[in-house]
């Protein structure tokens, strides 16, 4: 007599137990592993787009130059598929760098550290569907360590900014390196206001990174994002990923 170990897909752990059956007649197993993601989960899955992996794929090529169509046609699986996956990942994403927020904790301080005193804050230019819709991302990063603290999306104006200002309240930054774009001036502080794009020089680098490996970013391209919630998912994944280092 043969036994065959069952292994969670996602966390490899053998507490794993039967949970009944699909209406397939496919069994069904509950991995009690209380640290796993995964609720449930058969071992002979009818449709490739609904393995484990192949929906880690879904994110790991969004997060490297593919588009929908593009990791549809790689991984055999329909282009709602990849659209379906994705939106699951909105409700998880930060808009807030909280590592670093813990590390300015006093609680959690048992040495004498360096806070976030000066901010470079900025905006990325894009758009949805046709260049007369314009989105704009909004982030700010750690002037000496060029960490993104924050993000948001939306228009030009000063409403956006002020969400922005908002979230950094509680990192305490005393300084704000801008271009001159007017919505830095009448909202920030003089005395706390450089404006320059000698002291923006990180945050302008951080911008060539995503339009390298975001497809939906890159200039002089015949791809585009057609919806906002869409373009927010995937840029919000690729910064809650890379600069947060939160794997959503």
């Amino acid at each position: 007599m043969v036994v065959i170990p069952v292994l969670c897909p996602l966390c490899d752990h053998d507490n794993v137990v039967k949970r009944g059956k699909t209406e397939n007649d496919k069994q069904r197993y509950l991995c009690q592993n209380q640290e796993c993601s995964a609720k449930t989960f058969i071992l002979d899955y009818d449709y490739r787009g609904q393995l484990p992996e192949v929906k880690k794929k879904i994110i790991d090529m969004a997060m490297n130059g593919s588009g929908i169509r593009d990791t549809a046609r790689v991984l055999e699986i329909s282009p709602s598929t990849v659209i379906s996956e994705l939106k699951k990942k909105e409700s998880s994403l930060e808009q807030i760098n909280h590592s670093v927020l813990a590390r300015l904790a006093p609680e959690n301080i048992a040495v004498v550290i360096q806070k976030v005193e000066d901010a470079e804050v900025d905006e990325m230019w894009s758009y949805i569907h046709s260049k007369e819709n314009q989105r704009w991302l909004w982030n700010a990063i750690d002037h000496d360590t060029g960490e993104v603290l924050a993000y948001v999306f939306g228009d030009r104006k000063d409403a956006v900014f002020l969400k922005l200002k908002a979230l950094l309240e509680p990192f305490g930054i005393t300084r704000f390196y801008t271009d001159d774009w007017g919505a830095y001036g009448r909202h920030i502080p003089a005395e706390q206001h450089v404006v320059g794009k000698r002291n923006t020089q990180k945050i302008e680098r951080k911008y060539l990174t995503p339009r390298t490996r975001i497809k939906r970013l890159a200039r002089k391209t015949i791809c585009f994002s057609k919806l906002i919630q869409m373009h927010d998912i995937v840029i919000g994944l690729f910064i809650n990923r890379y600069e947060f280092g939160v794997l959503v």
